[in-house]
């Protein structure tokens, strides 16, 4: 079924499905009937003598100049050429395809002031898995993601860099003569409405919950299995006490190490009086707490990102009585804020995950399990390096913890004059979540050889059917280890792990 662009906002759903599905999209008639009738009041201010802004001026700093209507045309490519001055590496073909969903369903609430043919067209270009070669760097997140929009709008004109839907790179006139789509020559206002918006930051953030969703379940999976191959304690997580602290992220990460940690032989082998210690390290008692924080945060993000999902950002835009009105809504700084949120969340999250791991690793520390979890140790070395880059990797996710939004450039002969740097918000924190993903794999994999070391007692069910699904080779001499921390990673990234410990608890929390 292909994704209806309307009127209203998206689903995250919907996101995801254009973005990393590949879903088709289609515009609903109400949305090509709203489009059409505000179209209608572009055209009608096309032969005002009065300026109007996107219309008859220049843009940005130039926007006091005046444009003779047969210079038009040439006024609306010209924007999009030279606002496609992107540099560096290219976008990951999600972000980009998120990106366009993002401001087709902008265009398609009338309120930017396009025709119908180059939504359309815009619509096609996405059906056809034509994705614009965009670049890392040129957005300051104020008007929007100007460069890597405008891009996209090149392409849709038949000019630039594209891949084809398997891939290969071609040339834009190329690709749409390929898929029997015609380049749009743009009309008044056209450019403008095609690159001034947050859809580059939002796709990035829409994408990056979805993922913490699927991370911060894995987290609550890793601390389990690191509460029973430690011989820590699960009484911590009782309800009652989680009660006494009413956050809600904490009760529900609380609950998941509960269901989790059910029927464990291995932590039920030393509850009692007979256990000596009073209580555990942070790292393993407070794992909800800090678990629970980033939910918390998480779920914030999610409200932020509904909201503006709902948005039709684009200066100027049409309102819903026929007025043309310049505006703001094109700052970033509500999705850049909750970019730099999760970033700082992530860090923190990784950081008690690499806690965990080192404790595995330390005699002093692991009671009774062999140094570095190692075979032989001396001859064999274990898990110290993987712990090494669990360490590296952490040190790195505290760098880009570092707000890009507390930072602003002017630009455009200060006519803009902050900005939120939400792009570059939403850049680290892809590179953020790809760290704290390798993060939680190493300590699955450590633990698991932690409680594989504690035979013949045997792991809970849940953490027991995870272990078996990782697929761990388990003790002995030392092997190369990257393929199998690759193997952890992919196992984290496309949900094994949650699948794995959810056929034994049924559905966890998930924030």
């Amino acid at each position: 079924m292909p994704v209806v662009v309307d009127v209203e906002a998206p689903s995250f759903e919907d996101v995801i499905a254009v973005a990393r599905v590949g879903a088709q999209v289609e515009l609903s008639e109400r949305a090509l009937a709203e489009i059409a009738r505000t179209r209608a009041v572009v055209d009608s201010l096309a032969s005002d003598t009065r300026p109007h802004y996107g219309v008859s001026t220049g843009f940005g700093a130039l926007a006091t100049l005046h444009i003779p209507p047969a210079k038009r045309v040439e006024l609306q490519r010209s924007l999009i050429r030279s606002h496609a001055a992107g540099s560096g590496e290219e976008v990951e073909r999600e972000v980009v395809r998120a990106l366009m969903l993002l401001r087709l369903s902008t265009l398609a609430t009338g309120r930017t002031g396009v025709r119908v043919q180059t939504a359309q067209a815009y619509a096609a270009l996405l059906n056809a898995g034509i994705t614009p070669v965009v670049h890392e760097h040129g957005s300051l997140g104020c008007s929007g993601d100007l460069a890597p929009l405008a891009h996209c709008a090149l392409a849709l004109m038949g000019e630039g860099p594209v891949r084809d839907a398997h891939g290969h790179l071609s040339d834009a006139a190329g690709a749409l003569a390929a898929a029997g789509l015609t380049p749009v020559t743009l009309a008044e206002k056209e450019g403008l409405a095609l690159i001034n918006g947050t859809d580059g930051m939002l796709g990035m953030l829409v994408l990056a919950i979805a993922d913490l969703r699927n991370l911060l379940t894995v987290a609550d999976i890793a601390a389990a299995m690191s509460v029973e191959g430690l011989l820590g304690t699960d009484r911590v997580f009782a309800a009652d006490l989680q009660r006494l602290r009413p956050q809600h992220g904490q009760a529900a990460a609380a609950a998941n190490l509960r269901a989790l940690l059910a029927g464990s032989a291995i932590v039920a082998s030393h509850r009692g009086p007979e256990d000596p210690r009073v209580q555990d390290a942070y790292s393993l008692r407070c794992a909800p707490q800090v678990a629970g924080a980033a939910r918390d945060t998480l779920k914030h993000a999610a409200a932020v990102a509904q909201r503006e999902l709902a948005a039709a950002i684009d200066n100027p835009v049409i309102t819903t009585d026929g007025r043309v009105e310049s505006n703001g809504n094109f700052h970033g700084a509500p999705v850049a804020y909750v970019l730099d949120f999760l970033a700082i969340a992530a860090a923190d999250v990784a950081s008690m995950s690499e806690r965990r791991t080192d404790r595995f690793l330390d005699v002093a520390r692991n009671h009774g399990l062999p140094p570095f979890l190692a075979d032989d140790p001396g001859v064999d070395s274990g898990y110290m390096i993987a712990q090494y880059t669990q360490a590296a990797i952490v040190s790195e996710l505290k760098r880009l913890a570092a707000p890009a939004s507390v930072d602003s450039i002017p630009s455009s002969a200060m006519q803009e004059d902050h900005v939120s740097m939400g792009w570059a918000a939403g850049r680290k924190l892809r590179r953020a979540l790809d760290g704290l993903t390798r993060v939680l794999a190493i300590e699955l994999l450590t633990a698991a050889r932690g409680i594989q070391l504690r035979a013949p007692l045997t792991p809970a069910p849940a953490t027991g059917a995870v272990i078996a699904a990782l697929q761990p080779p388990g003790p002995g001499a030392d092997r190369f280890l990257a393929p199998e921390i690759e193997a952890a990673v992919a196992f984290v990234r496309d949900g094994g792990a949650v699948r794995a410990a959810e056929s034994v608890t049924g559905p966890l929390e998930v924030p």
